[in-house]
């Protein structure tokens, strides 16, 4: 009987990890897991494992192959102490298994370990024979990294997080400079448009105060649209858009409603703002979060279109679309019901 991934290695040439790449599932599994037969016994895990302790490097799940080495079922190790010591290992084991191949991307891993609520991950190849595991720390290790460099990208750092930990001054500022130029010129373009709008700014300078309250609130609801979406992205490929797009619609238009009321209410109240000035402030907001939403929910969903990580939506670029999108929206609606009124 073989009793370890590691003893059948002894007998034939086994896997090489270095020969995957560095963030794939072959490079971060495992092989000193128990496995054992469909055709033994309960009692035969125990011997095993009592034989083999110090040898297993995880003892979570016990993995059940055939005569091929193919990976046929799986159980977990409380299974071998709520059953009789005769019972069969077919009879425990259960045959539908979330498994990964040796290629397969680390963050999918990871995503399909938490999804499935699993504490490792087995690795078989073409022909479903088994390569090893992922196990639970290397799993929220790799949590760990995916959840940094996402932060990365959506400030705009879009590079390996092994680089950019070990990275010399020059590479690091190549890859910042970029975005924040782009960052730059939006900011200029936002200046321009805000220009062209001097003069109901003169004669109602309380619409200019306004002016951070209406971008940052509109760039915070579209950064909750897209931290959302891009999460359900990531656990669910087949999502529909268009559905999602609407329950948002749904979703921002409570938010409106409640954020508009609350701001006319305290513009009026405790600003003295006329009725129409108000009236402005209420409305920009609403349409802005709206518009918010929509660049929120359409960006990622470009990106991921054209192979793209759509953590990157949540950057420099969305954030300058928002901006000056608010800031057209603001003023449009300004100039109608200045003149309106």
């Amino acid at each position: 009987m073989i009793q370890t991934i590691k003893e059948k290695e002894r007998i034939s040439n086994g896997v090489n990890n270095k020969k995957f790449p560095t963030e794939s599932a072959g490079r971060k599994m495992i092989k000193a897991v128990p496995i054992i037969y469909s055709e033994q016994r309960i009692l035969d895990v125990k011997n095993m494992l009592f034989d083999k302790m110090k040898e297993l490097e995880t003892i979570n799940y016990i993995y059940v192959i055939d005569k091929q080495d193919k990976l046929i079922g799986v159980f977990s190790i409380k299974e071998i102490f709520r059953k009789p010591e005769e019972t069969k290992i077919r009879e425990i084991m259960k045959q539908d298994i979330i498994k990964v191949r040796p290629y397969t991307d680390q963050e999918k891993i990871a995503i399909s370990a938490l999804k499935n609520n699993l504490k490792s991950i087995p690795v078989v190849d073409k022909n479903n024979k088994f390569l090893g595991i992922i196990p639970s720390d290397t799993i929220l290790d790799i949590l760990h990294s995916e959840n940094i460099e996402d932060f990365l990208k959506m400030v705009g750092i879009n590079s390996p997080l092994r680089k950019i930990l070990n990275g010399s001054s020059l590479y690091l500022f190549k890859i910042r400079i970029p975005w924040l130029v782009l960052g730059l010129l939006g900011g200029i373009l936002g200046a321009t448009v805000i220009t062209f709008f001097e003069a109901p700014l003169k004669e109602n300078f309380i619409l200019a105060s306004f002016i951070p309250l209406i971008l940052y609130m509109s760039g915070a609801v579209g950064n909750q649209t897209e931290i959302l979406l891009i999460r359900n992205m990531a656990l669910d490929t087949k999502i529909s858009i268009y559905k999602y797009f609407f329950r948002e619609i749904k979703i921002s238009f409570l938010i409106s409603l409640i954020l508009t009321s609350l701001l006319f209410s305290i513009s009026m109240i405790f600003f003295s703002a006329p009725y129409n000035i108000a009236l402005i402030l209420g409305s920009s907001l609403f349409i802005s979060i709206f518009v918010a939403v929509s660049v929120g929910v359409f960006m990622p969903y470009v990106l991921n279109k054209f192979g793209k990580d759509p953590a990157i939506g949540s950057g420099p670029f969305s954030t300058i679309s928002r901006d000056i999108l608010s800031l057209v929206i603001y003023f449009l609606i300004t100039t109608f019901l200045l003149r309106l009124f």
